[in-house]
């Protein structure tokens, strides 16, 4: 893959407030760590090998140097107009439960800076509090209606965030504009109770694969696995055994294996999944579901290299 992969959305610091499993510093003050779900994906995706380049927008100041070295650190792009002096950089404060589950409250500006596609990039992924915070998610959403004719795979996560957008019947019609724009459409099992609650998992992806576009859905299920439908049919994989710390960024660190495990197969770019077979979608979807455990044994939004990956779970 010669030219990187393209990930446009949100970064932002993780402010991990209270719970008993929660990591704080020496002072006992809360613990502040790099995030913000598009991010946390382009870190995923540099960290497996895949070339990316991050889309978003944040200061100069404490919390903005923290995330640019983290994202520098770690190999990932920033596009141009990224990084702003004087801009103030958003915010995200995680509570964790008994179990490890993080809930959110966001402090967060969204206003991408110009949007456009490089020469050979093989795919766009997006997602987030950046699809539905405007300004920045009609700039997203007129971004992705120019590529409908461009020789580029597009993912695209909602991660529903309901402190951000509460009304699920809005919400659900922007994810179903943009999915349609979409030739993979990742969820989580509570993104379809908050955003078609009382429909099956099932029926929402058949709902989602009837835009001509989209190719596969995939939706994850926590400690249960993830499925994956797609027009050859349905796969399902179970999710291995472990000892949870805490969930925080698992979606990413499985968003980033899906697409890191699409490259692969060869699946990305022109292609726009054309060949994906249920025993090609079998192996990516099992991929990610381990990387996803990974994360789960570690505080924080913290993804596997892919030598961590095949140390843990084999080639």
């Amino acid at each position: 893959m010669s030219a990187p992969l393209l990930v446009i959305g949100e970064a932002l610091v993780d402010i991990v407030s209270s719970g008993p499993k929660t990591t704080r510093n020496g002072n006992g003050k809360p613990k502040a760590t790099p995030g913000g779900s598009p991010a946390n994906v382009a870190v995923g995706l540099a960290r497996l090998g895949v070339p990316t380049e991050l889309v978003t927008r944040f200061g100069t100041d404490p919390y903005g140097d923290q995330l640019g070295a983290h994202l520098f650190g770690n190999g990932v792009q920033l596009s141009p107009g990224s990084v702003e002096p004087g801009f103030r950089t958003s915010t995200a404060t995680a509570t964790l439960d008994a179990a490890g589950v993080a809930s959110y409250q966001f402090d967060i500006t969204w206003e991408p800076p110009a949007l456009s596609l490089s020469r050979g990039c093989p795919a766009v992924h997006t997602g987030s509090i950046a699809t539905v915070l405007e300004p920045g998610s009609s700039a997203i959403r007129d971004f992705l209606k120019t590529l409908e004719d461009q020789p580029v795979t597009v993912t695209l996560d909602p991660n529903a965030r309901p402190t951000i957008t509460p009304d699920p019947v809005s919400t659900w019609a922007a994810v179903r504009e943009l999915a349609a724009l979409s030739d993979l459409v990742k969820l989580s099992d509570e993104d379809c109770e908050f955003l078609r609650p009382g429909q099956s998992p099932e029926s929402i992806a058949v709902e989602l694969l009837s835009a001509p576009r989209t190719q596969c859905v995939v939706i994850t299920r926590g400690g249960e696995g993830a499925l994956g439908i797609s027009r050859e049919g349905r796969i399902d994989v179970t999710a291995p055994k472990i000892d949870v710390v805490d969930t925080v960024g698992a979606g990413d660190s499985f968003m980033a294996a899906l697409i890191a495990g699409l490259a692969s197969h060869d699946l990305l770019g022109a292609t726009r999944l054309a060949g994906l077979t249920s025993q090609s979608l079998q192996s990516v979807v099992d991929y990610a579901v381990k990387a996803a455990a990974i994360t789960c044994t570690r505080h924080g939004a913290d993804p596997p290299t892919a030598a961590e990956h095949t140390a843990t779970w084999g080639a």
